[in-house]
């Protein structure tokens, strides 16, 4: 068995194996592009530039484009961040990137806390941090969380007392389906644990953007929408997915919607959709726009809604435990071949051991293939599919997996790696 102990997961690792990492920084310049004084503040501390955040490896991000991105991550920013006030529970913001609601919340003398992958909290907490007195940061804590890992959430909202409000922006469409059932039937057991609701901006975004570029740029709204997605899947190494809770704008925006209501509820949950236009404050962003185009926004923010998200009380929850074993590889070299044992879930928690230890192991052995017994294994991740891809990149004969349930198999679909009964 491999000993993860003894095994340094740095930060490059982590960024390697989580490149979603960085839109998280993307979306903090964007706020403060539109003067908001404590994304300013962050994103000084972080050092960062619009070419470090905005730029992909291959296109260069137009005004255009930034002034588009900056408006609706200023609408997201304060109607999410209002929505959790007027809650009265504590703010718990999954994913909570690098926007400062953390500083907002504190200074207001209310509780926050922060979930994300490792890689973004390991730099967010330090900076939001530094930037709070001795009061402030007793009201802040910041958890390292995958949401699809139900322990994980587990022990960091053992940590909260009474209710929480869990609020949710550009997360979901970054989620496979097999992803989302994850996440979904893991709220559902914090939700019926602790009780309140959950916020989410997502599964409407993409009407959202849609209102917002047309209302400026008219016939050139697929030409923006389109660099925009292909910069953001540029930046990320991974592309935004068409999944059953985001409603795409590219088919039926009825039938998809009507989905994405039939899937919420099918989780075990009821849903009040929420007009953007019962919270949206005056904006920054807009200050020096058209009268007019505002006032075609304003209108069209009364058709797009924000999800507000509870538990079905008739749904009968089991909020035990429910524990899967923890991950862990049985490791063996056979000539050129490295054999592999996976136990639980291969996700953005693990795959960073994973990686870790393969690379180590590669150091020191010749290796032209990896056989993996999967009858363990319980669920792979994105983060963990994308190790899994290294892995057959770098070998000549690449990976076989072996005896994977059909989760794992789901994962699978779309890459070319080898598996068997």
């Amino acid at each position: 068995m491999i000993n993860f102990e003894g095994i340094e997961i740095d930060q490059d690792l982590l960024e390697r194996t989580n490149p979603i990492f960085n839109t998280a920084k993307m979306t903090l310049f964007q706020l403060a592009a539109t003067g908001h004084e404590d994304a300013e503040a962050v994103a000084k501390k972080l050092n960062l530039t619009q070419k470090d955040t905005q730029d992909s490896k291959t296109v260069k991000a137009d005004e255009a484009d930034l002034f588009i991105n900056s408006i609706i991550m200023e609408v997201r920013y304060f109607t999410n961040g209002k929505l959790a006030k007027e809650s009265g529970f504590t703010e718990v913001d999954l994913p909570c990137g690098f926007t400062p609601r953390a500083i907002e919340f504190a200074k207001s003398g209310k509780k926050y806390v922060g979930m994300d992958l490792p890689a973004t909290i390991n730099e967010v907490e330090p900076a939001i941090l530094s930037l709070l007195d001795e009061e402030q940061k007793k009201l802040v804590n910041f958890e390292g969380v995958d949401a699809t890992n139900y322990q994980s959430l587990k022990s960091a909202f053992d940590k909260i007392d009474g209710k929480v409000c869990i609020t949710t922006e550009g997360l979901l469409m970054y989620l496979t389906d097999s992803e989302m059932d994850a996440m979904c039937d893991n709220i559902k057991k914090i939700l019926a644990e602790h009780g309140g609701y959950w916020i989410t901006l997502d599964p409407e975004i993409s009407l959202l953007y849609v209102l917002i570029v047309k209302a400026f740029y008219g016939e050139r709204t697929r030409e923006i929408m389109y660099q925009s997605k292909y910069r953001i899947e540029d930046k990320s190494d991974v592309e935004t997915i068409q999944n059953t809770i985001t409603i795409s704008v590219r088919s039926d925006v009825q039938e998809n919607m009507k989905n994405a209501i039939n899937y919420i509820t099918s989780k075990g949950f009821k849903l009040e959709r929420i007009p953007y236009a019962n919270h949206v404050p005056e904006f920054k962003s807009l200050e020096n726009a058209d009268p007019k185009i505002v006032a075609q926004i304003k209108e069209g923010f009364k058709r797009v809604c924000i999800w507000k998200i509870t538990v079905d009380e008739s749904d009968n929850v089991d909020i035990s435990d429910g524990k899967t074993e923890s991950f862990n590889a049985d490791a063996s070299i056979d000539g050129d071949r490295l054999n592999l044992n996976l136990t639980g879930n291969l996700d953005s928690l693990s795959a960073p051991k994973l990686l870790a230890s393969y690379e180590k192991i590669k150091k020191d052995n010749t290796l032209n293939s990896v056989f993996i017994d999967c009858s363990k294994l319980d669920y792979v991740s994105s983060a963990g599919l994308r190790v899994l891809l290294i892995m057959q990149n770098d070998c000549e004969d690449g990976v076989t997996m072996k005896s994977c349930n059909e989760t794992v198999i789901e994962a699978l679909s779309n890459t070319n790696i080898t598996h068997q009964p």
